[in-house]
C-alpha cells in the first residue's frame, strides 16, 4: 500500500491549487452572488467522499471554492459539455480521469489511495452533466464508499447551470451551495463492481441525500412529486452504456 500512496500522494500541488482556489473564489464573487449554507457540516479532516449533483461544468469549481481542504476529483476523461477555454483549470488541478462506461481501474486505485491517506475525494455520482435534474448514481461512488469505509459528505448545487446565461442577459447570477451532514460509513460484503444490487441501493441513498439539498423541481426521479418524476423520464438513461469512452 505504501507504494500506491507514493504513486498517488495526498495532498499534492498545494501551492498552485491554493492560487487557483483564490482565483475561483474571486471570480464567483465578482461575477455573481453565491450563498453557502451548512459550512458547519464540513469535517475538520478526512477521509471523506464529497458527492454533489452535476448539472454544469461550473460544479467542480463550486466544490473547490467551498471546501477548505483540497479535494481530489474523479472526472470524465472527456468533457463534452465544458468550454475548451476552461480546460486549463482542469489541467492545473489535475483530476484523475474516468472513462465513462468503462472500468477505470487506475482512477479507482488512486481514489482508494487518497482516502487511505485521510484525504478528501470529490465525485459526481451521476457520471456526467447531460441533464438538469438528478439521475441515478453510477456504481463508482458507492463502490469507493464501501471499499474505503469513508463517510460521505453530500453537497447540493443550484444556480450554476444558467450562471453564464444570466450574465449574457445582463443579470447578476445567483447560486446556492448547500452542504449536508456526513452519513455512512457503509459496511457491506461488496468485493467488486459486479455486486450491483447492493451498490445501486447505496447509490440511491447517496442521491436522496443530495436531493434534500436542491429544489424539488430539480430532484428528477428522486422527487416526491409524481409529475416531476414523470417529466424526468428518460434522463436516467446513461449515454455511455452503449458507447463507452476509452
Amino acid at each position: 500500500m505504501d507504494a500506491v500512496k507514493n504513486r498517488y500522494p495526498y495532498p499534492r500541488r498545494r501551492v498552485i491549487r491554493r492560487i487557483l482556489k483564490t482565483l475561483i473564489h474571486a471570480a464567483f464573487g465578482v461575477l455573481g452572488d453565491v450563498d453557502i449554507f451548512g459550512r458547519e457540516n464540513i469535517p475538520a479532516h478526512g477521509p471523506a467522499i464529497i458527492v454533489a449533483n452535476h448539472f454544469s461544468f461550473l460544479d467542480p469549481l463550486a466544490v473547490i471554492d467551498v471546501m477548505p481542504m483540497q479535494p481530489e476529483f474523479l472526472g470524465g476523461a472527456a468533457t463534452p459539455n465544458a468550454p475548451g477555454a476552461l480546460s486549463w483549470i482542469r489541467n492545473i488541478w489535475k483530476t484523475y480521469p474516468v472513462y465513462r462506461g468503462s472500468v477505470s481501474r487506475e482512477a479507482l486505485t488512486a481514489a482508494q489511495a487518497v482516502l487511505a491517506q485521510n484525504g478528501a475525494l470529490a465525485i459526481f455520482p451521476e457520471g456526467g452533466s447531460w441533464a438538469t435534474v438528478l439521475r441515478p448514481a453510477r456504481p463508482g461512488a458507492a463502490f469507493l464508499a464501501v471499499r474505503s469505509g469513508a463517510p460521505i459528505l453530500p453537497v447540493g448545487l443550484d444556480g450554476f447551470a444558467d450562471f453564464f446565461k444570466r450574465l449574457r442577459a445582463g443579470k447578476r447570477p445567483h447560486a446556492v451551495i448547500r452542504i449536508g451532514k456526513l452519513f455512512g460509513p457503509f459496511k457491506l460484503s461488496v468485493r467488486n463492481r459486479d455486486d450491483r444490487a447492493q451498490l445501486d441501493a447505496i447509490g440511491n441513498d447517496i442521491m436522496r441525500h443530495i436531493a434534500e439539498l436542491i429544489p424539488e423541481e430539480q430532484r428528477g426521479c428522486y422527487s416526491s412529486d409524481p409529475a416531476i418524476r414523470e417529466a424526468a423520464r428518460g434522463t436516467e438513461v446513461y449515454p455511455w452504456d452503449e458507447n463507452p469512452e476509452g
